[in-house]
């Protein structure tokens, strides 16, 4: 594949940083698209995501200063722009961290939960789908072995450089696979969205779809980080964990 999108120099601008800004871009204009529909606040629902997005960007690379705190003194704005955190702590340390700061901003600007969660749930499906293609082209997040003639071969030493993809090896394209629901997840959101038959099920659908799409496909993931124990792996146990708060969303959305 190709980590490498251009060189400048000596920089090397990869090709999943430059697709994960373009996921950046269009989630954000699919939430402005949303939000008219829906009869939103568009710069309300802009900003939220602005917020949401680099609360996430920023804050799992904190929670990975304060995990390396040398490796942060001495090379601060390297670990600041890493394209991707792999540390698990890091990114659910994020995770909670942008959850919580969303919230927030929802309860401070008095804005309708279930509703701008519907807003939010096409425009996270469409930037995550995009974000895993670029996974796919720079060979991080890479899968399993595989004898399938759909698997993929990294050669570029950068994957491995960069990622620790293994090279010359045919491999599960997990990310692709992930893409193809998370896509087809967003296609289905807007197309039901005009037909959604109470606030909140757009938001419900999302995170019941997102959830097992982390659980199922993590089995084919080439570095899964397990849990104490050894029986679920984080982002299964956070696929469950989202399947759970979709069921609960839905029928608290439902009954209300």
């Amino acid at each position: 594949m190709h980590p490498r999108l251009f060189q400048i120099g000596a920089i090397a601008v990869p090709t999943e940083g430059v697709l994960v800004a373009l996921s950046i871009l269009a989630a954000l204009w699919m939430a402005g698209w949303t939000a008219r529909r829906l009869a939103l606040d568009p710069e309300r629902t802009w900003n939220l995501c602005l917020t949401g997005i680099f609360t996430m960007l920023l804050g799992a690379r904190l929670v990975l200063a304060l995990e390396h705190p040398r490796d942060f003194l001495a090379h601060p704005f390297w670990m600041l722009g890493l394209v991707t955190v792999r540390s698990p702590a890091a990114f659910y340390g994020g995770l909670l961290l942008t959850i919580c700061i969303c919230f927030g901003y929802i309860f401070w600007n008095h804005l309708p939960l279930r509703r701008t969660l519907d807003c939010v749930a096409p425009a996270a499906a469409l930037g995550l789908g995009i974000r895993a293609v670029g996974a796919f082209a720079g060979g991080s997040g890479y899968g399993t072995l595989t004898t399938a003639p759909w698997g993929v071969v990294y050669q570029h030493r950068l994957a491995w450089l960069w990622y620790g993809t293994p090279l010359g090896v045919r491999l599960h394209p997990v990310q692709l696979y992930e893409a193809a629901v998370l896509l087809g997840l967003f296609v289905v959101l807007v197309l039901l969205l005009p037909r959604s038959r109470y606030p909140g099920e757009m938001a419900a659908l999302f995170l019941f779809v997102y959830g097992a799409e982390l659980y199922f496909l993590d089995r084919y993931r080439g570095v899964p980080v397990w849990l104490a124990g050894g029986v679920l792996s984080a982002l299964q146990a956070g696929g469950i964990l989202c399947v759970l708060a979709g069921a609960f969303f839905a029928f608290r959305a439902k009954g209300a």
